[in-house]
Order: structure tokens, then sequence, then C-alpha cells
């Protein structure tokens, strides 16, 4: 007999090679009918794994993340079965699960079009109607091979082909059809309701330019119409949104060809921008973190040193200086290490942490560039805490309290993943274990509730991760703790311990705004464009009646601007219903209108951007009202 530990912490006996599903059903038939996959010990895994040893197991519904993504999943092949059936010539190249959804990459002979994305809609509406029930088998590889040729699937057979001689391939079927896949999938098709095709793209075939591009369509189902209808309602609110529409019509920023991916920022984007790093300043000052800054170019010698030429130089832009090769850094944390070994340091001289807003530049395909969210040019707001291998959970935990701090003051709620050892690090496993056992360690003594991620680490060490949540429910990873015993070898880094010998130091690297650009584009999304009234470009715009009040106008905005208030007048020759309705647009969180009666030495009529008018204050009052708002990053303007 093994034992199971569900999540509620009860126990359970079975027989070896029960499955996930047969769990489930043991429980309750309405639970099983529910379940999506599983998470066992810790990864989330197919209904149909077996289970043979003593484990956790945590039942995944449409709810939870993992049961989204082998619900989604089921979609894509659901979107590619239907594919088949209406043109059978079709080949079918990848068709993953997405943060939202899934897609699929097909080779088609016909170009399709809103009309045929309908028409595939239907079908997959039909098939569903024959509720199907999915099934996975293995095949060796050269059974695979000789399955998918003879089926005419070229790129199926491309990736069997780049698998080892030895590998045992799964697929999932469901009715004539099936396809080569990982997994995981849910029991049938029965259990999809809702369906709905969402745009359609090109992409390279493995993302190579160099290869032929084929048609990407993107979907999304729900087990309830009732969600679809409420995820289409949020989508065209993001498209309302959207930081590149709002980008514009606020004068926040601009995208040129003459740079593809390099953003420029306007006066008002500066403004915001400059908040944003006078903040991040601000909060690290007083934690003990002293800036630096290291250039944007550096020696080839320098990245192969690191470990980034291997696993970066595909995405580096490089230069020579004095018949010697350089790159533009795609990374800060080299520069780092070179600022600690400029002189010696001791134990008592640790943790030293040193943060950088660096601007590195990583080469993006152009298909792949999306406004302030996917640039190739950015600056990260790094940091490296160099510390004995004693200080690790401290600082993990005080880093974690820095990003809940900085994630409340947008008013972000958070979820955190812990990422462990990927195929292509470097490093023993045993310190792997250690550094991930001491991340496990700083969550679980902060009590916070964290997805594991395997094998999705650094190259060199385990990581934290936040995914921010948005005022639309949408999740954006920005932060992470990634904890690194490699660079210190590689750098040849050292203190003087308390014996007075050598010791390597361990480094945190760590962001939590991500990068200052996508940041932007996120707050600007979040917020749609009405920021709190700390970040907002112009705080307050004063407007007056008649050209006679201007005067009277212009001193206000005198005085405000004398207490560190960004106020401006709108002295415009146009009618005064057209210039409040402009400030509206602009987002402005505060709106004076002065006249006869205000210049007379009267209260001013206030007009609150999401509320209209709220009624007269005195001008000793807005200001005392507009320097506790900006004082404390208050996210409400009443």
């Amino acid at each position: 007999m093994i034992t199971i530990t569900l999540k509620d912490g009860s126990i359970k006996n079975y027989e070896p090679g029960i499955t996930v599903l047969d769990v489930a059903n043991d429980i309750s038939s309405g639970l099983a009918k529910n379940t999506m996959a599983g998470e066992l010990n810790g990864e989330v895994v197919d209904i149909r794994q077996p289970i043979n040893e003593n484990s956790t197991l945590n039942l995944l519904k449409f709810e939870d993340a993992g049961g989204q993504h082998a619900f989604w999943h089921t979609g894509s092949h659901l979107l590619a079965q239907a594919i088949k059936r209406l043109y059978p010539q079709a080949k079918l190249a990848i068709g993953p699960a997405i943060e939202n959804g899934f897609y699929y990459d097909i080779d088609l002979d016909v170009i399709i079009t809103p009309e045929i994305m309908e028409k595939i809609e239907k079908e997959m509406a039909k098939i569903v109607k024959e509720g199907l029930k999915i099934n996975r088998y293995e095949l060796s590889r050269q059974e695979a091979l000789e399955k998918v040729t003879k089926e005419g699937e070229i790129y199926k057979a491309e990736l069997i082909e780049n698998l080892p001689a030895d590998a045992i391939i799964s697929f999932y079927s469901q009715g004539e059809f099936s396809d080569l896949c990982a997994g995981p999938h849910i029991q049938n098709l029965s259990g999809i309701k809702a369906i709905k095709l969402l745009s359609l793209a090109g992409a390279y075939w493995r993302g190579d330019e160099k290869n032929k591009m084929l048609q990407r369509i993107y979907g999304i189902t729900f087990p309830k119409k009732s969600q679809l209808d409420e995820y289409l309602t949020r989508l065209e609110e993001a498209k309302k949104r959207d930081h590149r529409k709002l980008g514009k019509e606020l004068d926040l920023f601009s995208l040129h060809e003459e740079g593809p991916g390099f953003p420029f920022f306007h006066p008002k984007g500066m403004i915001i921008r400059n908040e944003l790093e006078n903040f991040w300043r601000e909060e690290h000052q007083r934690r003990g973190y002293h800036e630096i800054k290291t250039p944007i170019i550096l020696n080839n010698d320098l990245w192969k040193r690191s470990g980034h030429w291997d696993k970066y130089k595909e995405n580096m832009y490089f230069t020579e200086i004095d018949e010697s090769e350089y790159a533009i850094k795609p990374m800060n944390c080299p520069g780092g290490m070179l600022v600690y070994k400029t002189k010696g340091h001791s134990y008592r001289d640790l943790p030293l942490k040193m943060g950088e807003l660096g601007l590195v530049h990583r080469h993006e395909l152009h298909g792949a560039l999306h406004g302030l969210m996917r640039v190739r040019a950015f600056t990260q707001d790094d940091a490296h805490i160099f510390m004995t291998p004693e200080q690790i959970q401290e600082e993990v935990i005080k880093v974690i309290d820095l990003a809940d701090d900085v994630y409340k003051i947008f008013g972000f709620s958070y979820k955190v993943e812990l990422s462990t050892q990927p195929e292509n690090s470097i490093g023993s496993d045993e310190v792997w274990e250690i550094a991930t056992e001491a991340l496990r360690k700083a969550l679980e003594k902060k009590e916070i509730n964290y997805r594991l991620n395997p094998g999705d680490g650094a190259f060199y060490g385990p990581k934290i991760d936040f995914h921010l949540e948005d005022s639309l429910g949408r999740t954006w990873q920005c932060g992470t703790i990634q904890l690194d015993f490699q660079m210190p070898e590689r750098f040849d880094l050292n203190y003087i311990g308390s014996d007075g010998e050598k010791h390597r130091p361990v480094i945190i690297h760590r962001t939590i705004l991500g990068s200052i650009e996508r940041f932007f584009g996120i707050l600007i999304e979040h917020f749609a464009g009405k920021f709190p009234v700390w970040l907002a470009p112009v705080q307050v715009m004063i407007i007056p009646v008649a050209d006679a009040h201007h005067d009277f106008a212009k001193g206000i905005a005198d005085q405000l601007t004398a207490l560190g208030v960004r106020a401006s007048v709108d002295g415009r020759d146009e009618k005064l219903g057209y210039r409040i309705r402009e400030a509206q647009l602009q987002k402005v969180p505060y709106m004076l209108v002065v006249g006869e009666k205000e210049a007379e030495g009267g209260d001013l009529a206030l007009r609150i951007r999401d509320t209209g008018d709220a009624g007269l204050i005195s001008l000793a009052d807005l200001k005392e009202k507009l320097i506790e708002k900006i004082k404390t990053k208050s996210l409400t303007l009443d």
C-alpha cells in the first residue's frame, strides 16, 4: 500500500498504480468531473498519471493555474482536430497552452480569413458534441517517427528527430485524431462548453526567421459560457487600456521605425519615469543599498567568463573597439561583479547591497516587439547582494518584504512562484539543492503560498518570481529573486571570514519592478492612464473662465509649483467646456475652474477626475490635501 496526502492534510491508502483521476473518483464523482489535472509532489501531471509511491496530491480544478493549463492544452488539440477535418492537407507544428488560452501553428496552403476562423470554430463545437474521450499512449522514438512520417507531419517528425534515441514519446488521441504531446489533458471534450477563436498571426517555425512562416491561430475555451462572456468583456476593456494607444493619446512615449524596439519617452512620460526611479532610489537608500552605474559596452571575454556568452550570444549586439570584440550588455550582473572585486572585503562588510538602474540591450525578433512590454532596450532595476551563507534566509526575506511594500503602493496583489534547476544549468546538483532549499525555507518562514515551477530557474541558480495581478485580473511577471553560488566562483570573488581565511560570498540577483519600461506599460494599463496624483504628469489643471482671470490662475499655479505640485494653466482661447473636457481626456487628477468670484477671494471650484464636481475648497485646504495625497502616494483622489 502507498499513502497519498491530500491538500487538506487528509491521508488515504491505495494500491500502487492508482491514477490521479482514480483518487478523485474515490473521493466523489463530482470532484472527479471537475478535476482537470493533478499536482503530484509539487509537479503538475496528467489525470491519467499512475502513482507508485507515497506522495502529496492536489487535485486541480479549472480555477487553478495547472487546471487551466490542461483545459487549454486540450483546446489546442480540439482546434488542430477541427483544422485537419476541414483541411486534411494541413501540416501541424506546435500547439501549446499559454497564459490565456492556446494557439496552434499550422502550415496550410489556404489563407485563413475571419470567415474561415468562424468555420473552424463551428467545427470545434461540432466535435465537442461527439463527447470524445481522450486517451494517452506511448511509442518508442522510432515508432513515433514512423507514425508521423506516414501521416506527412513533417514538423512533428523534426521535433521527434531532435529527441534522444531511447526516448519514450507520448501521444494523446480523441476520436480519429492523435497528436504528439507531453500533456496534461482533461478527461474528455464534453467538458468544453464555450469556444472562441480570437486572432491570427504569422509565426516562423521554431522562431527562426530563416524558416517558413506559419499561420498561428489563437483561441480560448471555458467550462461555462458565462466565463467566456466575462473574458470577452475584459478583453474589450483591455483594448481600451492598451498602453500603446494611451501612450499616444496622453503624449507619454512613441515608437519609430528608425529604432524598432527602442522607445522614445516624451516630457510627460519622463515625469512618470523619473517619479518611478526616484521612488525606487528612496526605497533602496532606506534599506542600505548603494547605487552604482556600470558601462553599457564591455569586452567579450567578460561575457564568456560570466556564462552569458553561451546562453545569450544569439540575442546580443556586438561592436569592435581597438581591434578587440565588445558586446552591449544584455545583463547588469557581470559589471556588478567587477565593482565588488575592486577592493577587499571582510565578513563585517556583508551583506553588501549594490543597486543599479542599468540599461541593457537584447535582440528580439521584430514580430515579437510589443510597445513597452517587449523591447530591445530597457532599464532593469537590478541589485546584487553579496553575503555570507549564514545570511541567505534573512536577506531573501528582506527582499520579499521590499517587493511587498513596493507592490502595495501601486495596488497590486501578487502570486509567487519558485523555479528550480533548468537543463542548461551550471554548477553541481548538490549546490543547486542547497540554493533551492534556502529559497524554499525563506518562503515558508514568511508563510507565503507559492507554486513550484520545475526546471525554469536561471542558468546559475533557482529563483522566486512575483506575478502581479492588475485591475483586470491579468498577471505580469515582474520581480525576481535569484540565488547564485556560481558567479562568485567564475569571478573568483571572496571575503575574509572571522577565521582570517578567504571564503566565497553568495549572491542574490534581484529586481522589483523588472524593467522600468515594461513596468511603465503595466501601470498605464493597470490605471487605464488615470495615474495616482503622485505619478500624474500634470497634477492640477487650472482653467480660467476668461482672459481676465488668467493672471489669478497663474498665481495659483505658481503657489502650487512652489510646493512641488505639478500645476498648469489652460488659458487657450477655447470654450470653457472644451478645456474641461480636454483636462478630463488627459486624465488630470484635479481641475480648478476660476472666475470672477474666485479672483475676488472666494473659495475655488474643484473638479476631481473620477467623480466630477467636488464643490468649493479653500486654497489652503487644497494645498494640504495635495501635499498629503502626494506624500502618502495615495491611490484615491477624494
